[in-house]
């Protein structure tokens, strides 16, 4: 990064977040995302999670503030000497997962997640789901309200509401959890190797309808669902020295 630092900016719609896109505007050089070094998002999680999803082929580092409730990916909110706080931050690379699902009509849909990959089950009756591994059974019935595959980064989102494992930012792993399970009653997940590849079969799919859910792209009434880690894509995300996102995962295991 030259010592101007090209500087592109989105901000959600949020009043905070537009009134700060301002002052930015206002303080430094502002440019097109086509002309950038590195993109700063205003806003929380969700509006960082579409971006990266939508800014992907620029393979720009993003730089986020926090005006949302949680913030886990983004830093604190502080315009002074922003450039030089960026070239202090470290980058962090986040590898995504991809979905591959067919629904009862037969019709393929892919999708790429950086948090979680979840099937839930569409109404008042429990899923029943088979889980493979690696082409391999794992769980012949699992009966539930659903079940996610997690990414480490995501592992502090929907999983560790689902009680799933928190796992650390450079661990080689994803995580399988079951939301709210209820056979086998006994079955809490599974930590599996970065390369593992989880199928999921739907059973009874008219009876039992199931959606699945990639980060926020939702895809209704499944047959079946494969999850794998796509290794061959990354995101570059940016944090203040002072508290990188292990930090922040280290830090949730204690609250």
């Amino acid at each position: 990064m030259n010592e101007t630092l090209a500087m592109a900016v989105l901000a959600s719609e949020h009043p905070s977040a537009q009134a700060a896109l301002g002052r930015l505007r206002s303080c430094y050089r502002i440019v097109e995302p086509d002309q950038a070094e590195v993109l700063v998002v205003l806003g929380g999680d969700g509006f960082m999670l579409h971006t990266l999803h939508e800014q992907a082929d620029r393979d720009l580092p993003v730089f986020g503030m926090r005006f949302g409730e949680v913030g886990f990916l983004m830093n604190r909110f502080d315009l002074e000497d922003l450039p030089a706080r960026i070239r202090q931050a470290r980058e962090v690379r986040l590898v995504p997962l991809r979905m591959v699902a067919t629904d009862r009509a037969g019709q393929a849909h892919q999708a790429l997640a950086i948090n979680e990959v979840s099937l839930l089950r569409q109404s008042s009756q429990a899923a029943h789901i088979r889980v493979l591994v690696n082409g391999q059974v794992r769980v012949e019935r699992l009966v539930a309200d659903g079940v996610l595959v997690a990414t480490a980064a995501g592992s502090t989102a929907y999983n560790l509401s689902a009680h799933g494992p928190i796992l650390p930012l450079d661990t080689e792993a994803i995580v399988l959890t079951p939301i709210s399970p209820f056979r086998p009653r006994r079955w809490r997940g599974a930590i599996l190797p970065a390369g593992a590849e989880v199928g999921f079969e739907i059973d009874q799919p008219e009876r039992r309808p199931v959606s699945v859910t990639a980060d926020y792209d939702e895809f209704r009434d499944m047959t079946s669902v494969t999850v794998r880690r796509e290794a061959s894509i990354s995101h570059r995300l940016l944090f203040d020295a002072e508290h990188s996102l292990e930090d922040r995962i280290l830090e949730e295991q204690f609250l």
